[in-house]
């Protein structure tokens, strides 16, 4: 009902900045949360950064203050603007968006992510 496409990774020094995009589209009527998500080799999946429709903005404690998060509604698109990336950073991206469908359905949707490495 709901897809939703990833784009913007990639390999980059320790240092640099990545842009993410997370494209959302189908049969949605409102979205209500979306957020970043990412798994490293071998760990679980942890949030990275979270939205609200009021642009209310949470992020993890790591990637505060070199991470942005950010929404176009009119597109149904988020971006996660990440700067100053560490080796640690790397990881699969993933989005993840919330809301309600045209039929008034619930949806959580996730993404397939997107690749980024960060060397050294």
């Amino acid at each position: 009902q709901v897809q939703l496409v990833e784009s913007g990774g990639g390999l980059v020094q320790a240092g640099g900045s990545l842009r993410l995009s997370c494209a959302a589209s189908g049969r949605i009527k409102r979205i209500t949360a979306m957020g970043w998500y990412r798994q490293a080799p071998g760990l679980q999946r942890e949030l990275v950064a979270t939205i609200t429709t009021d642009d209310g903005t949470n992020y993890a404690d790591s990637v505060k203050g070199r991470f942005t998060i950010s929404r176009d509604n009119a597109a149904n698109t988020m971006y996660l603007q990440m700067h100053s990336l560490k080796t640690e950073d790397t990881a699969i991206y993933f989005c993840n968006v919330e809301g309600r469908t045209t039929m008034f359905r619930p949806f959580d949707s996730w993404g397939r992510g997107t690749q980024v490495t960060v060397s050294s």
